[in-house]
């Protein structure tokens, strides 16, 4: 009974956490990523897909180095490119790529990414050919996992520490940020108050200045009698 209370639980926590994960999918196949985002969807997260290395690293902001002169494949193509993650306001919590495409490779994008600013994120590596040699050659680079295809719901239950590593880091930028907006609360209530009194103090004094001397208002003032 225990066990399955805990399994309820688990579910609703996780269902919680992949709603606000974010996964680039990278996959020169149509099928394989139409397949990859039903599966990610299906489990609530966000998912952004795109065919090539070269519009993911653009994606990311990282295509200083590529040719901004290079033509895309076809004007749908280019309609179909999503916009760049800076103009989306959004973060990338995960990016799974195909090993295997034309142009940028799976494993190029791989060492692009994490000799970037964006070395913290997990890259997996999925491929249909379970070749040793090529799986060794990513984990190495640096990727957290190598699924082979086509992937199934099954899989991503490799993902689950990926999803709970991101939960708990949003959990913490929230805190922080609430943290943050109640010390500026109290920084501008101790301001308000401080100039508050600080008025007082000038509005005290600017009187005191206008005031006239308290003998001369007890002197009486008489026009043409003479006091004894």
């Amino acid at each position: 009974m225990s066990l399955i209370l805990n399994n309820i639980e688990m579910e609703v926590v996780d269902s919680r956490k992949l709603q606000h994960f974010h996964v680039l999918a990278v996959d020169d196949s149509v099928i394989d990523r139409k397949l990859l985002e039903r599966l990610l969807r299906g489990s609530s997260c966000k998912v952004t897909c795109v065919d090539s290395g070269d519009k993911a690293l653009k994606y990311l902001g990282l295509n200083q180095d590529i040719d901004n002169t290079k033509s895309l494949t076809s004007i749908e193509s280019s309609c179909l490119l999503p916009q760049p993650l800076q103009e989306e306001g959004m973060k990338v919590n995960l990016i799974m790529t195909d090993y295997c495409m034309p142009g940028m490779s799976g494993y190029d994008l791989l060492k692009r990414v994490k000799g970037s600013s964006w070395k913290d994120v997990p890259v997996v590596v999925m491929s249909s050919e379970n070749v040793p040699s090529r799986i060794s050659m990513c984990m190495e680079e640096g990727a957290e996992e190598f699924l082979l295809k086509p992937l199934q719901l099954s899989d991503l239950k490799k993902l689950q520490p990926f999803f709970m590593k991101s939960h708990d880091n949003c959990c913490e930028q929230e805190s922080t940020n609430n943290s943050s907006i109640a010390s500026d609360n109290d920084n501008f209530i101790n301001n308000n108050k401080d100039n508050i009194s600080n008025n007082n103090i000038n509005s005290v004094s600017k009187r005191k200045a206008t005031s006239p001397d308290p003998s001369e208002r007890s002197k009486p003032k008489m026009k043409g009698l003479e006091v004894a």
